[in-house]
Parts: structure tokens; sequence; C-alpha cells
């Protein structure tokens, strides 16, 4: 007779035991944490993504949400309680104008050559705020475009929505919350300077498409 000992070594452990350990990692790491990095560190036989779907409905409507940043998870403080953090947040300086216009470009018109962020700006873009903006991790390399020089793309990164507490870059503010929020001002944004609240819905609504890596 197998010795049941043997065996229970290798069974998963309950599911109220797989939501504790992906509770914990969570809490543990600083980055979002992806489905197949949970895989790798939880035992054999383990479900992380029903664990996940336990630990998010046991923190609805708490004081921390799990949330989805891409393709991870993190435990993020809920949104309408942000306010009470401001003392523990570091204060960011103020991206220039031309990073500000650089970035919205990127994010509303990602994949998007340096070429076409100058086409659409109408003035050349500074290596100075390239790097900005990629040093900050809220842009990065994409794929090179399939055209003569092959040049590459710019995207924005999962740092970027975390950042912005955003899941997916369809989740993208319109004009006016960028503007409630202080991120721009009231002088039309070159390549957006069309876009009506409106028409945000239509101008998201292919989104997922501008968005491929």
């Amino acid at each position: 007779m197998t010795d049941p000992i043997e065996i229970s070594l290798f069974e998963a452990p309950p599911m109220g035991e797989q939501e504790r350990m992906v509770e914990a990692i969570l809490f543990a790491s600083a980055d979002p944490v992806t489905l197949a990095e949970l895989v790798a560190r939880m035992p054999h036989g383990c479900d992380p993504a029903e664990a996940l779907a336990h630990v998010r409905k046991r923190y609805d409507g708490r004081g921390v949400n799990l949330v989805r940043v891409g393709d991870a998870y993190a435990l993020r403080t809920a949104p309408d309680l942000g306010h009470l953090m401001r003392k523990e947040t570091v204060e960011q300086r103020k991206l220039s104008r031309a990073a500000i216009e650089t970035l919205a470009i990127v994010a509303y018109h990602q994949p998007v050559t340096r070429a076409e962020i100058e086409e659409i700006r109408g003035v050349a873009v500074s290596r100075g705020t390239i790097e900005q903006l990629m040093e900050l991790d809220w842009i990065r390399l994409g794929r090179r475009r399939m055209t003569p020089g092959r040049p590459v793309t710019f995207v924005v990164t999962e740092h970027f929505l975390d950042h912005f507490g955003l899941e997916s870059a369809r989740d993208l503010p319109g004009i006016k919350e960028l503007r409630a929020a202080g991120l721009l001002d009231n002088r039309p944004l070159p390549g957006l300077a069309q876009r009506t609240d409106e028409d945000e819905d239509e101008a998201t609504s292919g989104q997922s498409e501008l968005f491929e890596d």
C-alpha cells in the first residue's frame, strides 16, 4: 500500500492556502506579478488564476484592491482613497510640454515612430525628451516598422499603465480628464486637437489594434 503522506506531497494545497500564497506574493512584490510568475513560484498543481479570482472578490470594496495591469496583477490602494496617500508619495517634477506632447502621442497613436511623432507635433523631437520618458519607464522601444529603413517604434510600458491606474491602453482617459488632472493645459495638443469629448468613445473603440506591440 502506498504511504498517504507520500501521495499528499503531490497534491495541491487547499484553495484557501493558495489564496494566502497569492496574496503574500503580490503584497511583497514591488512590481505587478504575471500569472506565469505565480505558477512558477507556487507549488505544483496550484491554480493561481482561480486563487486570483477569490482574492479579487475578497478585496472588493476594501481599502486595497486587486487590479490587473496589462498581463500582470497587483494590490493597490482603492482609487477613492488615493488622497490619503499624498504624504506617502514622492512628488515628481513636471514634464516639459514637449515631453507631455510626445508621451500623449505615443500613448494614443502607438506603435509610432520618431518621424511620425515629429510629423504630428510639427517639430523635431529631441533625444533628451525620448530619453527622459524612457528613464521614467513610461515608454519603450516596440517592434521595427516593416518599411524602408525599418525604423523602431515606441509604445507605452506597463509601468506607465500602473502609474496611472490603467488596466490597458484602451483605458486611457480623454482630453477633458487629462486637463482636469493637471496633465494638460487648455492649449491644443498636436495630434489630438480635433478630438472632442463627444467622440472619445469612437476614438478609443479601435485601440486594440493601435496598441499591439
